[in-house]
């Protein structure tokens, strides 16, 4: 499923991208429509996202992609 999203952020179902967010950072604060899942690292490390009908919008994915990224270098480090 990971290849699929980095693939084409464009075409990503929001349920996918949520299992793959859960899978990676855990189960998500959800405030309304958004799912709000925090990462592991010091900052404002929040990622949101949202439906866009049945769809994740292309700019979450993006940012899913980037923290996963970030994530398999830290846990590499570690």
């Amino acid at each position: 499923m990971k290849k699929n999203i980095l693939k084409n952020p464009k075409n990503v179902k929001f349920n996918d991208l949520l299992n793959l967010c859960e899978k990676y950072f855990g189960i998500p604060r959800i405030t309304g429509s958004h799912h709000i899942f925090k990462m592991p690292w010091k900052g404002y490390p929040r990622i949101n996202i949202q439906k866009d009908g049945k769809m994740a919008k292309p700019y979450q994915v993006k940012a899913v992609q980037d923290a996963i990224k970030k994530k398999e270098v830290l846990d590499y480090e570690d």
